[in-house]
């Protein structure tokens, strides 16, 4: 968004963009996909700055964009919701009472933003995300936005657990789950126990409480390095993580 932006000053968004947008999901739309808009990382204005200092800016920020985004899209039913931020984080050490604070205000700002445009946007399902999206910061930091509807409010969180496996290019570690560990190293955490373990600690803070979970993002990147029977397992170990995770 924020690079399809006609005036930086009021945060107007391209009209020329947010017909793309609609282009695209009208595709989803039209086939009765279930279907999320958001603002991911968008040049860091917002994920990167859940600080006191910028929390006046970019609420204002937040609020102007999502205003839009609701308004122009207002009339879609339940087959369209909002997802209002992303990895909100300082960094990736443990938040502050700042830092948490201020990322729980701009989960506000958003869901107060599409309300106040009213039509279908008075009770569309939106989703708030917890700290950087993390699991064990959801379940000890996470408050759900106040809403003026009851059951409208989902909670997003990712997975890339254990990250030696899943994201870290740099690592000896390719392979994952108990039944691979004899072809090679796997990682000392991170295993079956610990996806369920984790899950149930969203279904206990949030699903058991009336909020749905969506997990936004998870996957492990494919160590293209690899030949031979290191690269056959390492595949076959990634799906069985891809699965194990789904299910």
């Amino acid at each position: 968004w924020d690079s399809h932006l006609e005036d930086a000053t009021t945060n107007q968004i391209k009209a020329s963009w947010l017909a793309r947008v609609k282009e695209v999901v009208n595709y989803c739309y039209n086939n009765g996909i279930y279907t999320i808009i958001n603002i991911h990382w968008d040049g860091g204005w917002l994920e990167e700055n859940p600080t006191y200092a910028k929390q006046v800016a970019v609420n204002a920020k937040q609020k102007a964009i999502w205003e839009q985004i609701a308004v122009y899209f207002r009339d879609y039913d339940e087959h369209l919701l909002f997802a209002g931020t992303n990895e909100v984080h300082a960094n990736y050490s443990t938040p502050t009472t700042e830092n948490n604070t201020v990322q729980q205000s701009y989960n506000q700002t958003f869901v107060d933003a599409v309300r106040s445009t009213g039509g279908r946007n008075a009770y569309r399902n939106l989703i708030i995300q917890a700290y950087n999206t993390n699991i064990g910061y959801a379940e000890i930091f996470l408050k759900v936005s106040t809403d003026n509807i009851a059951d409208r409010m989902m909670v997003e969180v990712h997975y890339y657990d254990p990250w030696d496996f899943c994201g870290d290019e740099g690592s000896s570690i390719y392979l994952w789950g108990a039944n691979y560990k004899q072809f090679g190293s796997v990682s000392s955490w991170g295993q079956e126990d610990y996806v369920v373990s984790q899950f149930s600690k969203m279904k206990t803070s949030f699903v058991d409480k009336g909020y749905p979970v969506i997990f936004g993002e998870y996957g492990a990147i494919r160590r293209s390095s690899l030949t031979g029977d290191a690269l056959t397992h390492h595949l076959d170990s990634r799906a069985f993580y891809l699965q194990y995770v789904t299910e």
